[in-house]
């Protein structure tokens, strides 16, 4: 694979094929994610759900096909969408009285039928999740990151005031935040967009974003609240205990399959994936060594070995199939697969009764491959594969911090973003923060919500800061 230090795009793009992640589909900016790729997003999505469910949400299913009139109905909605939105507007052989959209996301369906739902104050609050596809029509598509059609999840909920909906939409910023850092072992920032990048109809925008290893920015979860924008166009009404009728404020939020393309950007290096054990499909691989009866008799105790594992909870597959591979290359696969463990089981280890484990990274300075008791092999693996988890958190915050600074100065500032984050006052206003674009290809990406409070000078115009606190900027994906 290219380098990542000589063309990190070219490394991705190569990496997500040859690990059998995903394939490209046959229209631009489509992906067909295989298997061993789409296992992470079940990993990923079962744990989310759990939570989701867990805090009293419940799971339904709307349509793809959206009115056009719906969008419609919300102005700053259809107006930040319509670049990407892809319309039908001929089915069964003819052409529709109305154009149908094709779900960029569901905002509008979902607050038609909130309203239909919802009578009384006892009706609320009304947490719904959805698990679906969705398509937003993409000019310049990279799989994983930005394709035409994704999969998602996105909560969408109805409250009775601004203080209950808020604190909706930060109990799924700190969700997204757990999920990035627990199973991704991605050290995201959490905090609140800027105006200028707010979701189109939203009142606040708030985001999770991870640095990834060529030092650019990636969102990986928003949480919004709405306001009562949506409850207007919709007329998402409740009657209060005094009988008056009242708007609903509403929330939506939501985490894509973008998340697999911050795990390997976060983690990957020159010889391909590095998985998190968590979210790792085979969390361990046993690749049996030998030929002709030897390599039958390895094959025999490795099978035994990886069932001793799979009734510890572990994720293991054993490579006995591929005879005409010879051992090697089934190392230097799973090793560009970012499997965490591999272990290598031989006559002589046999004989020893010990196995040899190899790490896909080293988590102490100088490890390489080691010898355990092949009895003790099942019951140190939890322990192994937690250590290595912690180990990828605390390596991807190490490169996170070693790659923020804060700057004051115009000349320091385009320094700091062409390698990281620069972490600076800023005035807030849009047209500041395209001139910031325009000149850098930076973006404002977070307002920390851990940030400490000061205030400045802008470090694009000098205008006085406007958030009481400095702002990450950064390239993004």
């Amino acid at each position: 694979m290219t380098p990542q230090s000589e063309d990190f795009s070219a490394w991705y793009n190569e990496l997500v094929v040859a690990a059998q992640l995903v394939d490209r589909g046959p229209v631009r900016g489509t992906m067909v994610i295989r298997p061993y790729g789409y296992r992470i997003w079940e990993l990923l999505q079962a744990d989310l759900d759990r939570r989701i469910k867990e805090s009293g949400h419940d799971n339904a299913s709307f349509p793809m096909f959206i009115p056009e009139s719906y969008l419609k109905r919300e102005a700053d909605h259809v107006e930040g969408f319509s670049p990407e939105l892809a319309v039908v507007t001929i089915a069964g052989g003819k052409e529709l009285e109305e154009p149908l959209v094709v779900r960029p996301t569901s905002e509008t369906v979902i607050g038609e039928y909130m309203a239909k739902w919802i009578d009384s104050h006892r009706d609320l609050p009304l947490l719904l999740n959805q698990w679906a596809n969705v398509v937003r029509w993409e000019m310049r598509p990279r799989l994983f990151l930005r394709t035409t059609e994704f999969l998602w999840q996105e909560g969408h909920t109805a409250h009775l005031d601004e203080a209950d909906a808020m604190r909706e939409t930060m109990w799924a910023l700190d969700a997204y935040a757990q999920v990035a850092r627990e199973l991704a072992a991605i050290p995201v920032v959490a905090g609140e967009k800027t105006p200028g990048e707010r979701f189109a109809g939203a009142v606040r925008t708030y985001t999770v974003e991870g640095m990834m290893r060529d030092g650019r920015a990636l969102q990986s979860g928003t949480s919004h609240y709405l306001g009562t924008n949506f409850a207007k166009a919709f007329e998402i009404q409740y009657q209060d205990e005094e009988g008056k009728l009242q708007l609903a404020h509403t929330t939506s939020w939501g985490m894509s399959t973008r998340m697999i393309g911050g795990v390997i950007m976060t983690h990957g290096d020159d010889k391909g994936l590095v998985l998190p054990p968590r979210l790792a499909p085979y969390q361990v691989v046993i690749v049996p060594i030998g030929r002709k009866e030897q390599g039958e008799q390895a094959a025999t105790e490795a099978r035994k070995l990886g069932a001793a594992i799979k009734a510890m909870g572990i994720r293991v597959h054993v490579d006995d199939n591929r005879p005409q591979l010879s051992p090697g290359f089934k190392f230097n696969e799973w090793e560009m697969r970012g499997v965490p463990v591999r272990i290598e089981l031989g006559k002589r280890d046999i004989e020893g009764g010990v196995a040899t484990l190899a790490r896909r990274l080293p988590t102490v300075e100088g490890q390489g491959k080691e010898q355990i008791p092949l009895d003790k092999v099942p019951e140190l693996l939890p322990g192994i594969l937690a250590d290595f988890q912690s180990f990828l958190l605390a390596r991807a915050e190490a490169f996170r911090d070693e790659h923020t600074a804060s700057v004051g100065s115009w000349e320091a500032f385009t320094a700091q973003v062409a390698t990281g984050w620069a972490n600076v006052f800023h005035c807030g206003r849009p047209e500041c923060e395209d001139e910031i674009k325009a000149d850098t290809a930076a973006t404002p990406r977070v307002i920390p919500a851990d940030a400490p409070e000061e205030t400045g000078e802008c470090v694009k115009c000098g205008r006085p800061s406007a958030y009481g606190k400095r702002v990450i900027f950064g390239r993004a994906y």
